[in-house]
């Protein structure tokens, strides 16, 4: 559901639909405040639907093991009798006017009405770090990928994947018996992973997957975006050519907050310090939760995010109402 305009002032605006986002709508729903969801992505889930969408996590509460993916779809649930408007592929630009009666402008030209504003954006806008290769524009998409969203897709497939932090290892056990062949690239013997996902890893070796180390990306192969080789080089200059019709590049994200640096939030080092209280920050109407909030002792968990969403949605109904809400436990209140 999208709008260009909506004109209820006591909505709340949310930018970031990543799982504390979204927890967010459900928590601001249980108080009768609707929900419009700005994100810079093409579908909600974050860096959870972005990046490791079949990554187990271990600290949500009931849920001895749950995927991200699995967890992005629980929420989206748990959000939905709130009917919350998406506007994807959209980065909040201009906050306008006062608590009560702002208005929130996108880079797509969306005006929405809001009463107040929570950030659950997590660093920011994000996307990933590409390796300077000639023409690999070409290739994204189709044969290069910065994210996995369906294992699958590489069933019987030759792939290169480039990194050595945890995505990279990561994905390289997950598709082990998965891919015909995974060519592990790093420009050091050394990754930056789990020690016991790196044992695995070298335990994998030469068992259908082939540590190429120390060797960097130099050069793609290909035609019509299909992909036939990747070429690599050591530090000497020495090339190598591995077959392969797709590859995973794993160099982290970069963060970008765009227009919220100009808010008057007092942002440092892509953090927006809060009262940890009720989470809001230096601009009257506007809460920060999640990884971009900041205040002294804080965990960046997405447990902790889930508290500073209640906290966030019970202030800000405070602030539109004149009052705090009547504190029900959910078990008592049911869904509105």
């Amino acid at each position: 559901m999208t709008a260009s305009t909506l004109t209820a002032s006591k909505d709340i605006a949310i930018i970031g639909a990543g799982p504390v986002g979204l927890f967010a709508v459900f928590q601001c729903g249980m108080l009768g405040l609707r929900s419009h969801v700005i994100e810079a992505l093409p579908e909600i889930g974050g860096q959870c639907s972005a990046l490791y969408p079949e990554k187990p996590i271990y600290d949500i509460p009931g849920h001895p093991r749950l995927s991200a993916a699995a967890l992005i779809e629980n929420l989206s649930v748990q959000a939905a009798p709130f009917a919350p408007v998406y506007h994807l592929r959209q980065q909040a630009m201009r906050l306008d006017g006062t608590p009560g009666d702002f208005t929130l402008t996108t880079d797509s030209g969306t005006r929405i009405r809001c009463g107040a504003v929570i950030i659950a954006a997590g660093a920011g806008a994000f996307g990933p770090n590409r390796p300077p290769l000639p023409g690999i524009a070409a290739y994204e998409g189709e044969s290069v990928h910065y994210m996995v969203r369906d294992p699958e897709r590489f069933r019987g497939k030759s792939v290169a994947i480039a990194g050595g932090g945890d995505s990279a290892v990561d994905w390289a056990l997950a598709l082990h018996g998965v891919a015909k062949q995974i060519h592990m690239i790093h420009r050091r013997d050394a990754f930056r992973a789990a020690p016991d996902n790196v044992a695995r890893l070298r335990g994998l070796h030469g068992d259908g997957l082939d540590l190429v180390v120390p060797y960097q990306l130099s050069g793609l192969e290909g035609e019509g975006g299909k992909l036939r080789a990747v070429l690599v080089n050591d530090l000497d200059g020495n090339v190598k050519r591995l077959e392969a019709q797709h590859l995973l590049a794993f160099f982290g994200l970069k963060s970008d907050l765009g227009a919220l640096a100009d808010w008057g939030l007092d942002i440092a080092a892509y953090h927006v310090p809060v009262a940890p209280a009720d989470c809001a920050s230096k601009r009257p109407g506007v809460y920060a939760i999640g990884d971009i909030a900041s205040y002294p002792g804080k965990l960046k968990l997405i447990l902790s995010g889930f508290a500073e969403a209640a906290q966030a949605a019970h202030a800000a109904y405070a602030l539109l109402h004149g009052q705090p809400p009547h504190f029900e436990y959910s078990t008592a209140k049911g869904l509105p």
